[in-house]
């Protein structure tokens, strides 16, 4: 308890505390436009930490963090253009709600979803952080792979009307996903004689494309000359009537855990926690079928299971040098900045510096409460009163200037243009866009473990079989593919029956 005592009182100093609020506060803001990133704030922040505090760094590292992680949320939602791709699962029922005029009350819940779980996963952080890493001891090559594939197949299936075309969609991004230099063998793969394509397919920019641009073409073929009103938007605050949020929290309480646990998984990410938490809640509820309706209980497992991975990917990389995802990664090159070694002995050797940035995490979830839905309902909500004609042309500029500054390509803007007709004829027919982004996402993740599996194996496939975990998770998979196509075409029988 000391240990967290001494951290505490060096973080409520005016350095830490401010950098926590202001970044916070930025973190919302970039969250919230499409095509910006946490990844890529705090990349660019890194080189400015050299002459800070420490304490100071990692305070802006976890707002700017956190912060994003709830901002994707309000395009998400009002938009229905995730700010983040871990804000993809909030669309599904958050548009829905924004488009029923519960735009305020859809934001109040992922405000609120979004500080529980990053409050559950800061705490997982601080108390049993220690024996949660240990777990990942026991995870090699083949059980990443299946992972990867679980993830997949599981989106796939899940989301949608028709598994097929799920799984048909995961596979295309699985592909997709295979683009550029083979980081083990070092050959070029579907680049087509194209140099700007050797390094494969930006994630951002294709996920701007496919879940940015064909809402706007929806939009703009009805785009009329007046917008919503404040009264249609409910901008207001809406309290919570009674009973709402004791409804939520058993979405709350299965989602941080579900969160927590992918968290701790190197290379997971919290697109995946917020997938899962959502399939968990569709098929705890008692009425599945309104799921992608605008069901509340949607957005609070989707942003409750993205935020809970935040704290908890940082396990591995604090406790064994192991980062959970790519800001982690980030978190560990600001250690080095400041001549710390990640690992274990870190704990003991800056015990203020490591308690402090745990203190961090959970005081910017907490931040979120209040700066996260202030900024929300009254600020970025009223993008939804701008007439149409005018909402159009302003998403495009902003989509434009998003997808550029990522690389400084012109070329980018043609391949978001082209996954965004893509996305919107794939929309036409039914075909999901969710598992085109998780196949980019986990297909490479998927084939560098099976490769480094049979490399360690020589070559011997069933070993990806015969370890308990692995054969464990295969299963779960096989189950998960079978299970929701059987009940789809067991459907189908009975209505040509019928």
């Amino acid at each position: 308890m000391e240990f967290y005592t001494n951290a505490l009182a060096q973080v409520l100093t005016f350095g830490p505390l401010t950098a926590m609020i202001g970044a916070t506060l930025l973190g919302v803001f970039i969250g919230a436009l499409p095509g910006l990133n946490p990844v890529m704030a705090i990349a660019l922040l890194l080189p400015l930490t050299y002459s800070m505090d420490p304490l100071v760094a990692l305070a802006m590292v976890a707002g700017i963090y956190n912060g994003s992680m709830y901002g994707g949320a309000i395009p998400a939602i009002l938009l229905r253009i995730p700010g983040t791709p871990a804000s993809i699962a909030t669309t599904f029922d958050g548009f829905p709600m924004a488009d029923k005029g519960e735009a305020a009350k859809a934001l109040k819940i992922a405000c609120w979803s979004s500080a529980v779980g990053g409050i559950a996963s800061a705490i997982a952080l601080m108390t049993v952080g220690p024996l949660l890493a240990r777990v990942t001891l026991y995870f090699g090559p083949a059980e990443y792979f299946w992972i990867a594939i679980f993830g997949m197949a599981s989106v796939g299936v899940m989301v949608g009307s028709d598994p097929v075309k799920g799984i048909m969609a995961a596979v295309l991004g699985l592909l997709i996903g295979t683009m550029g230099i083979d980081n083990l063998s070092g050959q070029a793969r579907f680049t087509f004689g194209q140099t700007w394509l050797l390094g494969g397919l930006d994630l951002i920019v294709v996920l701007v494309g496919l879940y940015a641009l064909p809402p706007v073409l929806q939009l703009a073929e009805k785009a009329d000359l007046k917008g919503l009103s404040a009264a249609q938007l409910k901008l207001t605050d809406v309290p919570f009537k009674p009973g709402e949020r004791r409804a939520l929290i058993p979405t709350w309480l299965r989602s941080s855990g579900i969160g927590i646990g992918v968290g701790i998984l190197p290379g997971a990410g919290g697109n995946i926690a917020a997938f899962l938490s959502y399939n968990a809640a569709k098929n705890a509820s008692d009425d599945p079928s309104s799921f992608g309706k605008g069901n509340p209980q949607g957005v609070a497992a989707a942003e409750c299971g993205n935020n809970a991975d935040n704290a908890a990917s940082m396990i591995p990389a604090l406790a064994l040098g192991i980062p959970g995802n790519v800001v982690a990664a980030l978190v560990l090159s600001a250690l080095t900045i400041h001549g710390l070694q990640p690992g274990p002995q870190l704990f003991h050797q800056n015990p203020v510096l490591v308690g402090g940035f745990m203190m961090e995490m959970l005081l910017t979830s907490v931040l979120i409460f209040a700066l996260g839905g202030a900024v929300a309902t009254r600020v970025f909500a009223q993008f939804q009163r701008l007439p149409g004609v005018l909402l159009v042309p302003s998403i495009l500029i902003l989509m434009c200037v998003g997808v550029y500054v990522i690389n400084g390509r012109p070329v980018d803007l043609w391949v978001m243009l082209a996954a965004g007709l893509v996305g919107y004829f794939l929309e036409k027919v039914n075909v999901p866009l969710a598992p085109i982004i998780l196949g980019m996402i986990l297909g490479p993740m998927a084939e560098q473990s099976v490769r480094r599996a049979l490399l360690i194996s020589r070559g011997d496939a069933t070993d990806l079989l015969t370890r308990p975990i692995s054969a464990a998770l295969a299963i779960t998979t096989l189950l998960v593919i079978v299970w929701p196509i059987a009940k789809a075409m067991r459907r189908r029988r009975d209505a040509r029956e019928a």
